[in-house]
């Protein structure tokens, strides 16, 4: 770190004692197992636990390794050895690092506090301007300058200085379990040091490093295997695997940078950092603190001269408020805080030439123009497909099949036409006007083509029916892609209600399909004839509504109807529903087409539960507002139901305006000692449910 390094690993406490031999003196002959008695196996067992912790820490975070790889090998195979005769059970050993049993899928957890996004730019200026807004609200501010990692973001929990779960960022507000396999990166203590403190929420970045990437990378082409685009895919197909063993065999690590919620959380990020240090989680060395805005700009231009020759991905800076106090005052929107900034670097681009224009159809009928192009290298990734966005992007470019054009990774990430650098076939490429999937015209909204086909067409068919089933829709498992794929173009599947009408005996003859699988599809879809109202209109996939705008909407009109025949006007008076939502959502239940598939779907007896409205609650708890924290006995969404069917306003931050704070078990400090400073009265669980049965109000909900 800049401004002196905050960690002086030969000055912390090691977790080993200082005479443990297998720390100070890891030659040590061992006695055959069979002689030790089951006290001295346990005090053995301990030392060594205690010693491979402290090489893993030396090795993987302050690359200051004490012993050779072959010794900390016969270390860990004597831990093993031990645990396995005297069947010694500590699930913060480091032996748990190998892996376990595969999982059937990725359970869904809530997250302890939102992992909100940043604001970004590429522009100097628009840094320029986010300074000068904080310095109108907070005053003079110091920053903390960090690299902007290219890899998975990533909240882990410790309760008591142990490991207690991971999860990925998801969607901000709740992410995927992924602590089985996150158990397996070295890099990543079981067991925190020094004085951590009793709960800590911490958020990192998991990626690959560049060199352990080609070398991952050659020995998937060695052995057979696709190998990965860039260092980011692996990291997050990595992570996502479901057999934790397969992630224990790759070389994943993480970097830490901020703490989400905590019992004592530090007063400034540069502290902050200086702690993550401390207590054994790996930071980032490049980071600075600077005084102004101009020294910011000049880090992130110096560690993009760097960024070749750092051995991670990065995409970018971020800037981050020191202050804490400072960073609570500027607070966050929905999406984003509002006391940090991202200043990306430009894309990587290079010049190729274009071979041909496929058109792909979306699942919301969206036609989007995909250049093919003469395969070439974008900064260490090869790129033969670019996106060209829509008709309007391909007019102002001119660009046509034959031409050469540059090339660039739009956040390093997606490919997409910059320009045309020399002009070699006539004229420019002309937009279809049917749709190549079903035949049916095209029509323009502003720069974005549809087509007219709604759930008739195929193309967007497929993706329909597979966004119909996902997690975050119906949640139907066994319908995948592929299968959907199979089921349209076997004949089965038409149209959306066909689903409902599936028969097991003829999926059974599919092939790749058994009795039994057939069997449990049928019976997933059958369990979702009863979706809530606010399930089934995120499954329905009318464009820009998403999970939370679905339940604004099930709240504000109870029934599927009441959504259908809304007007414009009366959309726009729900939360969340700007001018374009409303039109989108209007639009999409007056195709014709899209409205006789919802109808299809009523008639397979599909039957959307009905919604308590405002109105249908009452009144009890107008002018009151509520903030949840910890974990409740129903999730924190339903809770917030409840108090908002009732006339009250649930937040996701303590403020003055905050009327009461519902503590759950294992909350976090955080919005504990805001309320504290606020004078906001605390309520747990049980009292919180008191006080709604004075009011008569049922909680939990049934």
């Amino acid at each position: 770190m800049s401004e002196q390094s905050s960690g002086d690993v030969d000055g912390q406490t090691a977790y080993a004692d200082a005479d443990n031999p297998y720390l100070t003196d890891p030659d040590t002959d061992f006695e055959p197992v069979e002689s030790l008695s089951r006290e001295a196996a346990a005090t053995q067992a301990a030392r060594l636990r205690a010693a491979v912790r402290e090489h893993d820490y030396r090795y993987y975070v302050a690359a200051t390794p004490l012993v050779a790889d072959r010794t900390y090998d016969e270390l860990f195979s004597r831990l093993r050895e031990l645990e396995a005769e005297f069947g010694f059970d500590d699930e913060a050993s480091p032996t748990r690092r190998v892996g376990g049993e595969p999982l059937d899928e990725l359970e869904t957890v809530e997250h302890v506090t939102p992992m909100l996004s940043i604001d970004h730019s590429v522009d100097a200026d628009d840094v320029r301007e986010f300074d000068r807004r904080v310095r109108d609200e907070v005053g003079d501010a110091a920053y903390v300058c960090e690299p902007k990692f290219d890899g998975l973001s990533l909240e882990v929990v410790y309760r008591d200085g142990e490991f207690e779960r991971a999860a990925t960022r998801g969607d901000g507000v709740r992410g995927d379990d992924v602590s089985r396999q996150v158990r397996t990166i070295r890099s990543v203590p079981l067991t925190l040091r020094g004085d951590a403190p009793d709960f800590l929420a911490v958020r990192g970045e998991v990626y690959m490093p560049r060199d352990a990437f080609r070398e991952h990378n050659r020995a998937r082409v060695e052995s057979g295997e696709e190998p990965f685009a860039n260092p980011r895919n692996a990291a997050v197909g990595t992570l996502r695997q479901l057999d934790p063993s397969v992630t224990a065999d790759r070389p994943l690590s993480v970097f830490f940078y901020d703490v989400l919620d905590a019992s004592a959380v530090p007063e400034t990020q540069w502290e902050t950092l200086s702690r993550l240090d401390a207590w054994g989680l790996p930071t980032n060395e490049r980071v600075e603190r600077v005084e102004d805005v101009a020294d910011a700009i000049d880090y992130r231009d110096g560690l993009l001269a760097d960024r070749e020759s750092l051995n991670y991905e990065i995409d970018g800076t971020v800037l981050k408020v020191d202050a804490r106090e400072k960073r609570d005052r500027l607070g966050a929107t929905s999406r984003a805080v509002r006391w940090a900034f991202a200043y990306k670097f430009p894309a990587r681009s290079e010049v190729t030439t274009v071979t041909d224009v496929v058109v792909q159809v979306g699942r919301t009928g969206r036609l989007t123009p995909v250049a093919l192009l003469d395969p070439v290298d974008v900064g260490g990734v090869t790129v033969s497909r670019a996106s060209l966005h829509n008709p309007e992007e391909i007019a102002r470019l001119g660009v046509n099949v034959g031409d050469e054009v540059r090339v660039r990774r739009a956040g390093d990430v997606i490919p997409d036409v910059a320009e045309v650098v020399e002009k070699r076939a006539d004229g420019t490429y002309e937009f279809p006007e049917e749709c190549p999937v079903c035949g049916s015209p095209v029509e323009r909204d502003g720069p974005i083509a549809y087509c007219t086909g709604g759930l008739q067409c195929d193309a967007q068919l497929v993706r329909a029916v597979g966004h119909y089933a996902s997690r975050g829709a119906l949640d139907i498992e066994g319908l995948g892609e592929e299968r959907v794929e199979q089921l349209v173009e076997a004949g089965l599947v038409s149209e959306l209600a066909d689903l409902y009408r599936l028969d097991a005996a003829e999926l059974a003859e599919l092939d790749g399909w058994g009795k039994k699988s057939a069997e449990n599809l049928v019976s997933e879809i059958a369990d979702a004839r009863t979706p809530t109202l606010s399930d089934f209109l995120t499954a329905l996939g009318v464009p820009d509504v998403g999970a939370a705008t679905a339940r604004n909407l099930a709240r504000e009109f109870g029934a599927l109807d009441g959504v259908m025949d809304a007007t414009e006007e009366e959309l726009r008076a729900v939360d969340d529903v700007g001018p374009t939502v409303a039109e989108r959502i209007r639009d999409f239940f007056g195709n014709e087409k899209n409205r006789d598939a919802v109808e299809a779907l009523l008639d397979a007896g599909v039957e959307p539960e009905a919604t308590a409205t405002e109105s249908d609650g009452g009144d009890e708890l107008a002018g009151l507002t509520f903030v949840f924290t910890g974990s409740l006995s129903v999730t924190r969404t339903e809770a917030q139901e409840v108090v908002e069917r009732h006339g009250a306003t649930a937040t996701g931050s303590v403020s003055g305006n905050t009327d009461y704070l519902v503590v759950g078990e294992d909350a976090g400090r955080t919005k504990r000692d805001d309320a504290d400073e606020n004078d906001v009265p605390e309520l747990d669980e049980e009292e919180f449910a008191a006080f709604l049965a004075e009011r008569e109000i049922d909680y939990p909900p049934e």
